[in-house]
């Protein structure tokens, strides 16, 4: 990044938002074209799901962590239940986050599912149950990464009022010991 430039005039991180595109309109066009080329439809299901897999994987594991600073996952712990678990940078990291970085990424992650729901529409309109299962996996995926990436937001935001919270308590309690101490 040029350090002569006003910050947040560029993309701090152009390779990774590229790539976070690259995947999602990847896996958008290949399927909206794809009728153009193929007759099968299991060769359209294949490597459309495949991209958005790919598009899945891109943006919960390194956009999301490189652009937003959040990552997320699920695990099941020895109950049988289902636990999320978050990850975020600290507070003086995540205010240096470039936001056209951040804005890119949230709105290409809402824009595709959008875009996905739509087709699926189309589908539904067209009579064609077999693209709308592809739209449906392509959909979940999507819709996958907005559920944990907004609950990680979340979780980030309660942290830094929590930690705010603790260090005022902290400052305030120190300085009344030590005007206390003082007498």
């Amino acid at each position: 990044m040029d350090l002569s430039q006003p910050a947040g005039e560029n993309y701090a991180n152009p390779k990774t938002c590229f790539f976070h595109v690259l995947f999602k309109a990847a896996a958008l066009a290949f399927y909206i074209l794809s009728t153009l080329f193929f007759d099968s439809f299991v060769i359209i299901f294949v490597v459309t799901v495949i991209l958005a897999a790919l598009d899945f994987w891109v943006a919960k594991n390194i956009s999301g962590r490189i652009l937003v600073g959040l990552r997320w996952w699920n695990e099941i712990n020895e109950q049988g239940e289902s636990v999320w678990k978050f990850e975020c940078l600290d507070q003086q990291s995540l205010a240096r986050m470039n936001k056209k970085d951040s804005w890119l990424f949230w709105w290409t992650l809402y824009l595709s599912a959008v875009s996905w729901f739509v087709l699926g529409i189309f589908s539904v309109i067209r009579f064609e149950p077999d693209f709308l299962l592809v739209v449906g996996v392509c959909l979940c995926l999507g819709i996958a990464n907005i559920v944990g990436f907004t609950k990680c937001r979340k979780d980030a935001k309660k942290q830094i009022q929590t930690f705010a919270t603790h260090t005022i308590a902290s400052r305030f309690s120190s300085t009344i010991q030590s005007a206390f101490s003082v007498v």
